[in-house]
Protein backbone atom coordinates (compact mmCIF):
# COMPACT_ATOMS: atom_id res chain seq x y z
CA UNK A 1 0.00 0.00 0.00
CA UNK A 2 1.35 3.40 -0.91
CA UNK A 3 2.18 5.84 1.88
CA UNK A 4 -0.45 8.35 0.74
CA UNK A 5 -3.20 5.71 0.74
CA UNK A 6 -2.13 4.56 4.19
CA UNK A 7 -2.26 8.17 5.46
CA UNK A 8 -5.80 8.65 4.12
CA UNK A 9 -6.93 5.33 5.60
CA UNK A 10 -5.39 6.22 8.98
CA UNK A 11 -7.18 9.58 8.89
CA UNK A 12 -10.48 7.84 8.13
CA UNK A 13 -9.95 5.31 10.90
CA UNK A 14 -9.15 8.13 13.36
CA UNK A 15 -12.25 10.08 12.29
CA UNK A 16 -14.44 6.99 12.61
CA UNK A 17 -13.09 6.18 16.07
CA UNK A 18 -13.56 9.78 17.22
CA UNK A 19 -17.13 9.83 15.87
CA UNK A 20 -18.04 6.58 17.57
CA UNK A 21 -16.53 7.74 20.87
CA UNK A 22 -18.38 11.07 20.96
CA UNK A 23 -21.59 9.83 19.32
CA UNK A 24 -23.53 9.42 22.58
CA UNK A 25 -22.48 12.91 23.68
CA UNK A 26 -23.39 14.46 20.32
CA UNK A 27 -26.82 12.85 20.18
CA UNK A 28 -27.55 13.82 23.79
CA UNK A 29 -26.93 17.50 23.17
CA UNK A 30 -28.07 17.64 19.55
CA UNK A 31 -31.69 18.52 20.34
CA UNK A 32 -30.62 21.21 22.80
CA UNK A 33 -28.19 22.76 20.31
CA UNK A 34 -30.77 22.61 17.54
CA UNK A 35 -33.38 24.41 19.65
CA UNK A 36 -30.82 26.99 20.73
CA UNK A 37 -29.64 27.69 17.16
CA UNK A 38 -33.23 27.89 15.93
CA UNK A 39 -34.01 30.42 18.66
CA UNK A 40 -31.08 32.57 17.53
CA UNK A 41 -31.99 32.26 13.85
CA UNK A 42 -28.63 30.71 12.99
CA UNK A 43 -30.43 27.89 11.23
CA UNK A 44 -32.26 30.01 8.64
CA UNK A 45 -29.81 29.65 5.71
CA UNK A 46 -29.68 25.87 6.06
CA UNK A 47 -33.37 25.52 6.94
CA UNK A 48 -34.20 27.09 3.56
CA UNK A 49 -32.81 23.94 1.90
CA UNK A 50 -35.03 21.58 3.89
CA UNK A 51 -38.32 21.98 1.92
CA UNK A 52 -36.61 21.01 -1.33
CA UNK A 53 -34.95 18.04 0.36
CA UNK A 54 -38.29 16.99 1.88
CA UNK A 55 -39.89 16.95 -1.57
CA UNK A 56 -37.00 14.88 -2.96
CA UNK A 57 -37.42 12.39 -0.10
CA UNK A 58 -41.16 12.14 -0.84
CA UNK A 59 -40.30 11.36 -4.49
CA UNK A 60 -37.84 8.66 -3.47
CA UNK A 61 -40.35 7.15 -1.04
CA UNK A 62 -42.94 7.16 -3.83
CA UNK A 63 -40.57 5.12 -6.00
CA UNK A 64 -40.42 2.60 -3.15
CA UNK A 65 -44.21 2.46 -2.85
CA UNK A 66 -44.45 4.38 0.42
CA UNK A 67 -47.19 6.99 0.63
CA UNK A 68 -45.65 10.26 1.84
CA UNK A 69 -46.19 14.02 1.67
CA UNK A 70 -44.11 17.07 2.49
CA UNK A 71 -45.05 20.50 3.69
CA UNK A 72 -42.13 22.78 4.37
CA UNK A 73 -39.92 21.11 6.95
CA UNK A 74 -42.47 18.45 7.83
CA UNK A 75 -42.63 15.05 6.21
CA UNK A 76 -45.57 12.71 6.67
CA UNK A 77 -45.35 8.99 5.96
CA UNK A 78 -48.13 6.44 6.20
CA UNK A 79 -47.52 2.89 7.32
CA UNK A 80 -49.24 -0.20 5.91
CA UNK A 81 -52.15 0.12 8.36
CA UNK A 82 -52.83 3.70 7.26
CA UNK A 83 -51.41 5.32 10.41
CA UNK A 84 -49.66 8.59 9.81
CA UNK A 85 -46.21 9.49 11.18
CA UNK A 86 -45.06 13.11 11.06
CA UNK A 87 -41.33 13.78 10.91
CA UNK A 88 -39.69 17.18 11.30
CA UNK A 89 -36.55 17.70 9.25
CA UNK A 90 -34.42 20.42 10.78
CA UNK A 91 -31.38 22.14 9.31
CA UNK A 92 -29.33 19.88 11.55
CA UNK A 93 -30.58 16.75 9.76
CA UNK A 94 -29.57 17.62 6.21
CA UNK A 95 -25.97 16.50 6.57
CA UNK A 96 -23.76 19.54 7.01
CA UNK A 97 -21.66 17.49 9.44
CA UNK A 98 -20.94 15.01 6.64
CA UNK A 99 -19.63 17.80 4.42
CA UNK A 100 -17.29 18.92 7.22
CA UNK A 101 -15.96 15.36 7.63
CA UNK A 102 -15.57 15.03 3.86
CA UNK A 103 -13.57 18.27 3.87
CA UNK A 104 -11.24 16.90 6.55
CA UNK A 105 -10.71 13.71 4.56
CA UNK A 106 -10.11 15.75 1.36
CA UNK A 107 -7.44 17.79 3.14
CA UNK A 108 -5.64 14.55 3.98
CA UNK A 109 -6.32 12.63 0.78
CA UNK A 110 -5.47 15.29 -1.77
CA UNK A 111 -2.00 16.11 -0.49
CA UNK A 112 0.82 15.39 -2.85
CA UNK A 113 1.50 15.63 -6.52
CA UNK A 114 -1.94 14.94 -7.95
CA UNK A 115 -3.05 16.90 -10.99
CA UNK A 116 -5.54 19.74 -10.60
CA UNK A 117 -7.99 17.81 -12.78
CA UNK A 118 -7.78 14.72 -10.57
CA UNK A 119 -8.24 16.81 -7.41
CA UNK A 120 -11.27 18.56 -8.91
CA UNK A 121 -12.82 15.25 -9.93
CA UNK A 122 -12.35 13.81 -6.46
CA UNK A 123 -13.86 16.91 -4.83
CA UNK A 124 -16.89 17.00 -7.15
CA UNK A 125 -17.54 13.26 -6.76
CA UNK A 126 -17.07 13.52 -2.99
CA UNK A 127 -19.47 16.44 -2.56
CA UNK A 128 -22.07 14.95 -4.92
CA UNK A 129 -21.78 11.54 -3.26
CA UNK A 130 -22.10 13.06 0.21
CA UNK A 131 -25.20 15.03 -0.80
CA UNK A 132 -26.77 11.94 -2.38
CA UNK A 133 -25.92 9.84 0.67
CA UNK A 134 -27.54 12.42 2.97
CA UNK A 135 -30.67 12.37 0.82
CA UNK A 136 -30.71 8.56 0.98
CA UNK A 137 -30.14 8.68 4.76
CA UNK A 138 -33.16 10.94 5.30
CA UNK A 139 -35.17 8.68 2.99
CA UNK A 140 -34.11 5.65 5.04
CA UNK A 141 -35.20 7.40 8.26
CA UNK A 142 -38.64 8.04 6.76
CA UNK A 143 -38.80 4.49 5.39
CA UNK A 144 -37.97 3.03 8.80
CA UNK A 145 -40.64 5.26 10.37
CA UNK A 146 -43.22 3.93 7.88
CA UNK A 147 -42.24 0.29 8.30
CA UNK A 148 -41.29 -0.03 11.96
CA UNK A 149 -42.25 3.22 13.68
CA UNK A 150 -40.71 6.45 14.83
CA UNK A 151 -38.53 5.05 17.66
CA UNK A 152 -36.43 2.81 15.35
CA UNK A 153 -36.24 5.69 12.85
CA UNK A 154 -34.83 7.98 15.54
CA UNK A 155 -32.31 5.30 16.54
CA UNK A 156 -31.16 4.98 12.93
CA UNK A 157 -31.07 8.77 12.55
CA UNK A 158 -28.90 9.20 15.63
CA UNK A 159 -26.50 6.28 15.15
CA UNK A 160 -26.92 4.53 11.80
CA UNK A 161 -26.34 7.62 9.71
CA UNK A 162 -22.90 8.18 11.22
CA UNK A 163 -21.86 4.59 10.61
CA UNK A 164 -23.29 4.77 7.07
CA UNK A 165 -21.23 7.88 6.31
CA UNK A 166 -18.04 6.36 7.72
CA UNK A 167 -18.54 3.39 5.38
CA UNK A 168 -19.14 5.78 2.49
CA UNK A 169 -15.84 7.58 3.19
CA UNK A 170 -13.88 4.33 3.11
CA UNK A 171 -15.54 3.28 -0.16
CA UNK A 172 -15.14 6.74 -1.69
CA UNK A 173 -11.42 6.89 -0.96
CA UNK A 174 -10.85 3.34 -2.18
CA UNK A 175 -12.55 4.33 -5.45
CA UNK A 176 -10.68 7.65 -5.72
CA UNK A 177 -7.29 6.10 -5.02
CA UNK A 178 -7.84 3.26 -7.46
CA UNK A 179 -9.49 5.06 -10.38
CA UNK A 180 -8.82 8.80 -10.20
CA UNK A 181 -5.73 9.73 -8.22
CA UNK A 182 -2.46 8.86 -9.86
CA UNK A 183 0.53 8.12 -7.68
CA UNK A 184 2.99 10.97 -7.30
CA UNK A 185 6.01 10.64 -9.62
CA UNK A 186 8.37 9.95 -6.69
CA UNK A 187 6.20 6.98 -5.64
CA UNK A 188 6.09 5.61 -9.18
CA UNK A 189 9.88 5.66 -9.45
CA UNK A 190 10.30 3.85 -6.12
Amino acid sequence: MRTRERDVNLTLIALTCALLMVLPLVTTFDDLLTAWAMGLGANNPLQAIVPAESRMVVSMLGLLGVHAAASGSHLVVWDASGSMHTLFISWNCIGWQSLVLLGISLASGLRGGHSLEARAQVMVIGVAGTMLLNLLRVTMVALIAAWWGVAPAILFHDYGGTILFAGFLFGFWAFAQRWILEPATAEVAA
